[in-house]
């Protein structure tokens, strides 16, 4: 493995304060949201559908830019990170592998997680490219900023609809996380179970089953060098042994 990729949501931040902004713009339950959120995962539905439960027929996209425009827009900070996050990004890093975050989320969400200063090679969202998943083109672009082949390049994410089965049919390896709600309600269906090359429960987890200990020990390793060219001598020639005079005048 060359390259690991990370999803946003639910793989290296938490929507807890996503979903809250959401239920205090729409002047519901917090918990209320939450709970559409959840049953949105358990039918395999966006989980943007839990919105428009709330509000039929909202344009998600137009309301997020009043909420901006009002000064309620996007916010992320150390704390919205799992604890995992840096410890395992800065590992996998460590063992030479490029490490990249790319996932669906806003432009601002890319500027505020690069202010954070990740240990991570590059970071990038959705719709700085201008595409989103589970389109091919967001995959194409995934394999783009990865520098390796396909079979060189993991994507990691919770949703096998937009992370785990799109880049698996892209030819990428995929890991699936059990965290957040798609996370942990599809972790053990027979299809994810089935297409996922590693299911892990926490990023920490990563670094040993990308060989680890081997990958580091190599690191640590000199190179070793080949030995120089040796001259090749001439074997030594035998004397001619001298005929007596005796002989030589008989």
């Amino acid at each position: 493995m060359e390259t690991i990729v990370f999803d946003i949501g639910e793989t290296l931040v938490r929507d807890d304060r996503h979903w809250a902004a959401w239920a205090d713009w729409l002047g519901v339950p917090r918990h209320t949201v939450s709970a559409l959120v959840g049953a949105s995962a358990a039918q395999g539905r966006d989980s943007s559908d839990a919105l428009r439960i709330l509000r039929p027929g909202m344009d998600v996209a137009e309301a997020y830019q009043a909420r901006a425009a009002a000064g309620r827009g996007e916010h992320l900070d150390e704390t919205d990170l799992y604890p995992d996050v840096r410890p395992a990004l800065a590992e996998l890093r460590a063992l030479g592998l490029r490490v990249v975050v790319a996932g669906d989320r806003t432009a601002r969400a890319g500027q505020l997680l690069r202010a954070l200063d990740l240990p991570a090679d590059l970071v990038v969202t959705s719709e700085e490219w201008g595409v989103t998943k589970p389109d091919r083109e967001f995959f194409a672009r995934v394999l783009e900023v990865s520098g390796a082949s396909p079979e060189a390049t993991l994507y990691v994410g919770d949703h096998p609809g937009d992370d785990l089965f799109p880049a698996k049919s892209f030819g990428l390896r995929a890991a699936h996380i059990r965290r957040g709600p798609y996370g942990h309600w599809w972790a053990d269906h027979p299809d994810v179970m089935e297409t996922a090359d590693w299911r892990v429960s926490a990023l920490t987890e990563l670094p040993a089953l990308l060989g680890g200990t081997k990958r580091r020990l190599a690191l640590a390793s000199p190179p070793v060098q080949a030995a120089p060219p040796q001259e090749e001598t001439a074997p030594p020639q035998e004397e001619e042994e001298e005929t007596p005079p005796e002989q030589a005048r008989a």
